[in-house]
């Protein structure tokens, strides 16, 4: 992912303005380390920090049309560029960047070529022949994008916070799915699929289909001019981007350049579930397989690291980011510039463990219709931004919009989890890649039960982190946390820890208002909370928190007297394997 930072209409065009907006830029050098651009036409500067995946060469930004009155910053992918490329006969590209063709499609078609965009992508276009522009942000969110305004009537775009927090008054994230247009003066919904309004669908449910929108949502993010692989947790989501990729890299350009054998990687606690199933998924497909392992301490010495990558203060967030910021470290270490990854899949069939309480179709629906529009503040922000911190580029094939579009048309009553018919979270994608003649996977992994992330990197990295902030918060803190963080209050001392370190690296009221609250189990909606009245005293992130549902569930608790945590519940770990020491602590194995 690369970074992207526009100032337009600061009515300053002087040597002082120019390099401040270098120096804010470099905050995001981090994005993209492989170049750096900036361009500027009178008040209005375009800057970019480039992380090459396609055409290394000769893709630089900003990028330009034919006589460079257009001029455009980006931060994505779009994998469809070579079918628009034979649809603009008449223009002439300047690089072989899958980006390139935004300039063009501009030309064509004004402000209403978003949607020809297939792919994840967040972009700032200006068109100095009557100096307007426009910003858009894919779909779903997978880019990070924020929007801010300066006193002196400027407009700032940024892929993160803190490219632009220190120097506008008000700023806000950038909505999923919108324009944003100087000629309208406010934002514009391009991206309004049917399953928005989150009416019933009733398109019966067919396996096939399922499966074939999947594989080519996985075959076009095979599109790279760079080393990648995929990430590899062992559960059913990773696990069946790694088989169908490892199926179909043979015949792939990318596959000509790197190899046939794919490379996967995966990260927890010594003896976490997560280990142990990712080998065997490793062991069936035949990748090359990097085990990389890190102690709780590990975890907590990089929090404030996270906090101030990742850019929020939710809890579920902040565990999942931590390990995966870890492992991207040592994954670009390799030399590997890309990954490919599982999110979205739980948000689109309900394979939270919370879904299993769902009282019946249409509330099961709305519920992931509200998982998916939330999507941007939560996995996209924690997938982005942990991988983006070491220069690493992690793509998403669940969040595939043509996808998404055959997944949430299934009539819900096929989503719904029926353990008394052998149904369990998530059937409809595990049966559609139960293949007795070609198998995907092996079946205990193929129906193994839903792990969270921060749970399946070991369940003890959740309760020392618990026991490491109780340590540091006091009770008497907590008393007053609703005087000192009147927004979002928090209701732990593991989230009263990460708010005090959120608070120290943004303190401006907008920053703290660009993070959700409300209550979770499970990393439910507050919505669902209201389907199991035993949630209320329960409420955790953590899908442990979703009593009566998984095997290693917490023990419930009594309703609460204090704001103050529940105490640690660990369980033994299995002795580790073999390792060699990299760092004191952290632990490669290949």
């Amino acid at each position: 992912m690369c970074g992207i930072l526009a100032v337009l209409g600061c009515s300053d065009d002087s040597q002082a303005k120019r390099v401040r907006v270098l120096e804010l830029s470099r905050r995001l050098k981090h994005r993209g380390p492989d170049w750096s651009g900036l361009y500027q036409h009178g008040d209005c500067y375009l800057a970019h920090q480039r992380l090459a995946i396609i055409d290394p060469a000769s893709g630089d930004q900003p990028l330009f049309n034919e006589d460079k009155t257009i001029a455009v910053t980006v931060n994505g992918e779009i994998y469809n560029h070579e079918e628009l490329r034979k649809r603009l006969t008449n223009h002439k590209f300047r690089t072989g960047s899958d980006c390139d063709v935004i300039a063009h499609l501009y030309e064509e078609y004004g402000e209403n070529f978003i949607d020809m965009l297939d792919g994840i992508f967040s972009f700032v276009l200006l068109d100095t022949r009557d100096n307007s522009f426009i910003a858009a942000r894919d779909a779903i969110g997978v880019t990070s994008l924020y929007i801010g305004w300066g006193l002196d009537g400027s407009i700032w775009i940024s892929s993160e916070l803190k490219g632009l927090n220190d120097d506008c008054e008000h700023f806000e994230t950038f909505p999923p799915g919108h324009l944003y247009s100087s000629k309208l003066g406010g934002f514009r919904q391009w991206y309004n699929p049917p399953w928005f309004s989150e009416a019933i669908p009733s398109t019966p449910y067919d396996p096939l289909v399922l499966r074939r929108a999947f594989e080519n949502a996985v075959i076009k993010r095979l599109m790279t001019d760079v080393p990648f692989g995929v990430l590899l947790s062992g559960g059913l989501d990773s696990s069946l981007v790694a088989s169908i990729t490892a199926r179909h890299l043979g015949g792939t350009k990318a596959a000509k350049q790197w190899g046939t054998q794919l490379h996967s990687f995966c990260v927890g606690l010594e003896g976490s579930p997560d280990l142990k199933a990712a080998r065997e998924v490793a062991d069936y497909l035949g990748t090359l397989h990097h085990e990389f392992y890190f102690t709780v301490q590990d975890g907590i010495d990089a929090i404030e690291d996270v906090i101030y990558h990742i850019e929020t203060y939710d809890v579920t967030t902040i565990r999942a980011s931590t390990p995966m910021f870890l492992m991207s470290r040592k994954i670009k270490s390799l030399g590997v510039k890309m990954v490919i990854s599982g999110e979205g899949s739980d948000e689109i069939f309900g394979g939270y463990l919370y879904f299993h309480k769902a009282p019946n179709k249409e509330e099961f629906h709305q519920e992931t219709c509200r998982k998916i529009k939330a999507l941007h503040q939560y996995d996209c922000l924690r997938a982005n931004k942990a991988t983006s911190a070491w220069g690493l580029e992690a793509r998403v094939p669940f969040l595939d919009k043509e996808f998404i579009n055959v997944a949430m048309s299934i009539d819900p009553e096929c989503k719904m989890i029926k353990r008394e018919e052998g149904r369990i979270e998530k059937w409809v994608l595990r049966r559609a890649f139960d293949d007795e003649e070609h198998p995907y996977l092996p079946k205990r992994i193929l129906y193994r039960q839903k792990e969270q992330f921060s749970d399946g990197v070991g369940y003890s990295w959740i309760d020392g982190v618990k026991a490491h902030a109780a340590e540091h918060v006091t009770d008497k803190m907590m008393q007053n946390a609703a005087y000192i963080f009147p927004h979002n209050t928090p209701t732990t001392k593991e989230a009263y820890y990460y708010r005090m370190i959120f608070e120290r690296f943004f303190p401006q009221n907008s920053a703290r208002l660009s993070v959700p609250g409300g209550a979770s189990v499970a990393c439910s909606t507050a919505k669902a909370v209201e389907w199991d009245a035993a949630w209320a005293n329960n409420l955790d992130p953590s899908g442990r928190a979703a009593l009566g549902v998984h095997l290693s569930a917490y023990e419930p608790q009594p309703p609460a007297t204090s704001a103050a945590d529940v105490s640690s519940n660990g369980i033994d770990t299995i002795p580790g394997i073999n390792e060699v020491t990299t760092s004191p602590g952290f632990a490669i194995k290949t």
